[in-house]
């Protein structure tokens, strides 16, 4: 089968590979469309410790069951099927508590398991019995439904800064990820959304995705215009949308009186900021990270866009063939649109 394969630092090529054999509890996916993520874009250009060389990444996934082991009860052929990224081991503490986004093997498809920048993506036994694989309703695209992966992680984020109803909420990044937190905190009962991003066109952009206020990171100070437009009370939710340290000390200095903060956007390893302490202390401000999603999650995302609540087809922009990956990776990178979708 034809795959794009990671090999080392922005080294990634198409070539052909052996096409996997799926065993007794394993199952063969035909890839019918897998997104491009803004940590596939950082991999490729610094790398990860779980990501075993070389190595087929991807993890958006979404695709058709073509094969199935003799021991599979769950999915059958013809199948239409989305993959999420983590994988629960099932046995560990984390796990055995439903948060096996913590899971201590931290296992993930596109990581240590192959994943879906190909033009089959084997889902083993592990994935199946423990992992998040839902069946996707007939009337949902592939390329919609693999958005269920970041949908999913963008619920567990918001899920953990426990959104009131009337709240105000500024996030700090309008891409795919950015724009997703506007719609899902809308729904949840946020009555007032900032929009903060560096790149003029995509923080007024966030308009047409339900934000009401945007900010122009490059031209005013992201802080003094969030205390501004709430009257000097500050954000009730912050989140970080993004790979910029220095916006997490942003997002404190932002926050309100009781707040919570979720440092959402992962930066690369080894980073670290001067926190002030005292900012979290005499505020009662809550801070915390978030990472991945659950397969509860996952699911709450494809039925959430099987609802049609949330438009996703506003969120895809670009498509490429699996040959022109990087391109689509550079296209990812240069924020000329939302989300890219490879199609094997």
């Amino acid at each position: 089968m034809k795959a794009a394969v990671f090999t080392g630092i922005d080294h990634i090529e198409v070539r052909d590979v052996p096409k996997p054999c799926p065993g007794e509890n394993e199952v063969l996916l035909k890839v019918e469309a897998c997104a491009v993520c803004g940590s596939d874009i950082r991999i490729f250009h610094h790398g990860n410790d779980r990501v075993r060389l070389p190595q087929i990444m991807g993890h958006e996934i979404a695709g058709q069951v073509v094969e199935v082991g003799g021991k599979v009860t769950k999915l059958k052929i013809g199948d239409r099927v989305a993959v999420g990224a983590d994988i629960p081991c099932g046995q560990c503490p984390a796990c055995e508590s439903g948060h096996g986004n913590n899971c201590e093997q931290n296992y993930a498809m596109g990581y240590q398991f192959a994943g879906g920048f190909a033009e089959y993506c084997l889902l083993n036994e592990m994935v199946m019995h423990y992992g998040p694989v839902h069946i996707i309703p007939d009337h949902v695209p592939y390329e919609e439904a693999a958005l269920a992966e970041p949908l999913g992680c963008v619920i567990n984020g918001l899920e953990m800064v426990n959104i009131h109803l009337g709240d105000t909420v500024a996030i700090i990044g309008a891409g795919p990820i950015g724009m997703l937190m506007v719609a899902v905190a809308k729904l949840w009962g946020a009555t007032r959304i900032i929009v903060i991003d560096k790149n003029r066109r995509r923080a007024e952009n966030a308009l047409t995705f339900g934000a009401d206020d945007y900010i122009c990171a490059d031209g005013d100070d992201p802080v003094k215009k969030v205390m501004e437009i709430t009257g000097g009370k500050g954000a009730d939710v912050v989140l970080t949308a993004n790979t910029v340290a220095a916006t997490h000390l942003q997002a404190i200095d932002m926050a309100g009186h009781r707040a919570r903060v979720n440092l959402f956007g992962g930066v690369t390893a080894g980073t670290t900021i001067p926190l002030d302490p005292n900012k979290i202390h005499y505020k009662e401000m809550a801070v915390m990270g978030s990472h991945g999603s659950t397969p509860r999650q996952h699911k709450m995302a494809l039925d959430l866009i099987a609802s049609g609540k949330i438009d996703m087809k506003k969120y895809i922009t670009h498509h490429f063939p699996l040959d022109e990956i990087k391109e689509a990776f550079r296209t990812t990178e240069s924020g000329e649109g939302m989300k890219a979708i490879i199609l094997p």
